[in-house]
């Protein structure tokens, strides 16, 4: 403790932003001596920590942008940079190191993606109750968020009763190794993730396929007929992937285009647009097990793979609609083999 002034220290720090502009504040972070060694020390600010360049509020929002996302998207709005996000994914990660959650009973197991497409992840463990990180870890392996959850110990993993993970089989292993009394659930997102990167790799394959068709074209009318359709799919992926109802009225005359030339890429939007539907209006699992059986008769020639994906993961993917479908799974197992080759 000291009152007497050493010095004044002023910054500019980043803040949460204030709808689409940038917030700078500028704060004095006094210098005070010592008393007894009459050595210099900076006061202790609730809203910055040291030697950072933004509050602690901005910390938290980007944490949570980044869970949804990943890091080199967020660093591209230009609020914070990639170097800034990383610091704070390392600062969260050490206040919640010793920490033990209460009260848990739906953990999240996700991953966060350092920089897309490189392959390069870290995990999360989430609160999906209160949406709270409990913690970052450095990478995805099931070792790694083994050692974690087993120094919780056994009386925070015995009241979790619901686990949602991605479409990976090491971390539903680890669930029922470590958890075998919750509820092993599919994130609908990874399964919306899979569809998509099927969808897209149909329109690049039209897209190669008639950039061919112009280079070989004989007459001049097969040439124009050709290059139409590429106009059609041309700048395409952002209306086809995303969200019809997040478009814009360029966006959406852009949607109806590509469906007018490209009868495949048309059926596949459609069955996108309704498995998405299916997730979000669907709250019983006797009913999303009817929906998703007949989605999967009618998809299963467009999308193969992810048909299969979603077959194997049906159980966890049903579980998402009820907790009570596993109460029904695990008592017909006791009984009989559940067969869903009827789908």
């Amino acid at each position: 403790m000291s009152h007497k002034l050493h010095q004044n220290h002023r910054h500019i720090i980043k803040d949460l932003p204030f709808g689409e502009k940038s917030v700078y504040l500028e704060i004095n972070r006094r210098q005070f001596k010592c008393e007894k060694c009459r050595k210099p020390f900076s006061e202790d600010l609730e809203f910055v920590r040291k030697k950072r360049t933004y509050t602690k509020r901005l910390a938290h929002q980007i944490i949570q942008e980044v869970l949804e996302n990943d890091i080199h998207t967020i660093a591209s709005k230009g609020i914070v940079t990639t170097e800034e996000i990383e610091r704070m994914l390392k600062d969260a990660s050490a206040e919640l190191l010793d920490s033990k959650p209460l009260n848990l009973k739906r953990l999240g197991i996700d991953e966060i993606a350092l920089i897309k497409g490189k392959g390069n992840y870290c995990a999360v463990l989430v609160d999906l109750d209160t949406s709270k990180l409990l913690v970052v870890l450095s990478n995805r392996t099931a070792e790694v968020i083994k050692n974690t959850l087993t120094e919780w110990g056994s009386e925070v993993l015995e009241q979790i009763e619901e686990v949602s993970i991605d479409l990976w089989k090491g971390y539903k292993n680890l669930v029922t190794e470590l958890m075998p009394k919750a509820q092993v659930v599919a994130d609908r997102f990874h399964v919306m993730v899979q569809i998509n990167k099927e969808l897209d790799t149909q329109r690049k394959r039209e897209k190669r396929h008639i950039e061919e068709l112009i280079k070989k074209a004989k007459t001049s009318s097969k040439k124009a007929e050709y290059e139409k359709f590429l106009d059609g799919i041309k700048k395409s992926k952002y209306v086809l992937l995303k969200n019809e109802s997040d478009l814009n009225e360029e966006q959406q005359t852009k949607l109806i285009q590509v469906k007018a030339v490209s009868s495949i890429l048309k059926a596949m939007h459609e069955l996108k647009k309704k498995i998405r539907s299916i997730f979000n209006k669907t709250n019983d699992w006797y009913t999303a097990v009817f929906k998703l059986g007949i989605w999967l008769s009618k998809a299963k020639q467009y999308f193969p793979n992810s048909n299969n994906t979603i077959i194997r993961w049906f159980d966890e993917i049903i579980a998402y609609f009820d907790i009570a479908f596993l109460k029904y799974v695990r008592y017909s197992n006791r009984s009989e083999q559940t067969n869903y080759e009827c789908l």
